[in-house]
């Protein structure tokens, strides 16, 4: 296969005005101008853009199924609030109608989340958005371990008159739980023989990726203050995190600069809907890239859904955000984030066949999305 006649738009490298890319085996096999298109099959796309299909770094689609309520929420396990041992992918609905609205968005990969109930919540995974069942979706799992702070946790254990109730309490949960996995890992470690090895605990297991560096932690945190809770508690075990939502992270952009702690922007297409969301804006975006933050933005689906991913992109590039800082908001910086960029997030030479081609610049509202592959298979 041949997309010919196209802006395209690789995210790393130069854009080319009037170029081609090809596609076998589901990786892209070459690109470059029209005056050096290959012979084979050719597809026109009439002038219209081909940019990497879109990435989002924080969702939880398929877990919160559309129109349904206690049957279709399978993101928060809130019978207890340490869960690392649990898998997002035995919770996900390849099925649910959101997929099919991602892809037809031009969202080809997503990382879904346990939701924020728990200040341990379990193992983030990254999916393409097309498929029947997700064991053929995965791109990697675990991709992440997911935590929470704030409000979220405080509030659903609240309700249940049980720890935690207080942000304290969170922070000392996941510290208690992180250290018990330490001295896990270190009787594993020096075990001589079988005999002396610990009683297997799934909990400690998942936490042991994360101990020694291999997988992020992925925490929620809005407020400023649960920010930094993040970053302390990351500094003392020396586990790599990533900041979901930082709604308030554009208050102290400077010093977070000074930390290097990649965050995932939003939603800001949302309302208001707790206190810790007081300084919730589309700004923040912006202003965290401005200081040199690595910076993705993300729609927390369903909290805004993936169908309105580009909507998300247009009001970040409104409140000030440089139009191609905001596509790579939205492809090769969450796919950095991920550990993923060597497969997805641009378009080069051998990476993963996952475009979306529109008629038009995708930051203009009329633009339409005219075709989506993912592995070199159109979706739309």
């Amino acid at each position: 296969m041949i997309l010919c006649n196209a802006k395209i738009v690789p995210m790393e490298g130069e854009i080319i005005e009037n170029g081609y890319i090809s596609v076998e085996n589901g990786k892209i096999s070459g690109m470059g101008s029209m005056e050096n298109v290959p012979e084979g099959e050719h597809t026109d796309v009439h002038g219209g853009w081909i940019l990497p299909g879109l990435v989002d770094a924080h969702t939880h689609l398929g877990l919160f199924e559309d129109s349904l309520g206690f049957e279709g929420e399978d993101g928060n396990e809130d019978t207890d609030p340490i869960t690392p041992q649990l898998r997002v992918i035995d919770g996900i609905n390849p099925m649910e109608r959101s997929f099919q609205e991602a892809r037809e968005a031009g969202v080809t990969c997503c990382l879904v989340s346990p939701g924020s109930c728990n200040p341990i919540a379990g193992q983030i995974a990254a999916i393409k958005t097309a498929g029947r069942r997700i064991d053929d979706m995965i791109v990697k799992q675990p991709c992440a371990m997911k935590f929470a702070l704030g409000e979220n946790p405080k509030s659903c254990y609240n309700d249940k008159d049980e720890t935690p109730v207080t942000r304290m309490a969170t922070a000392a949960l996941i510290r208690e739980t992180l250290h018990k996995a330490q001295e896990y890992g270190k009787q594993k470690q020096h075990a001589e023989d079988p005999s002396d090895l610990p009683e297997y605990d799934a909990k400690y297991e998942a936490l042991l990726p994360v101990l020694d560096g291999t997988c992020p932690a992925h925490f929620h945190a809005h407020r400023a203050d649960d920010i930094f809770t993040a970053l302390r508690i990351a500094k003392e075990f020396s586990i790599k995190p990533v900041i979901l939502h930082g709604t308030e992270a554009h208050l102290v952009a400077d010093i977070l600069a000074e930390e290097h702690v990649p965050i995932c922007s939003g939603p800001f297409l949302t309302d208001r809907s707790k206190p810790e969301l007081h300084n919730l804006t589309e700004q923040a975006p912006a202003l965290l890239t401005q200081a040199g933050i690595e910076t993705a933005i993300t729609t927390d689906h369903p909290e805004t859904t993936l169908k309105h991913y580009m909507q998300c992109i247009v009001a970040a590039v409104q409140a000030g955000m440089e139009p191609m800082d905001a596509l790579r908001a939205v492809t090769i910086v969450p796919a950095r984030i991920a550990g993923l960029d060597d497969r997805i997030g641009s378009l080069r030479v051998g990476k993963d066949a996952d475009l979306l081609v529109t008629d038009g610049d995708p930051l203009d509202y009329r633009t339409k999305v005219t075709a989506v592959y993912i592995d070199g298979k159109q979706v739309k």
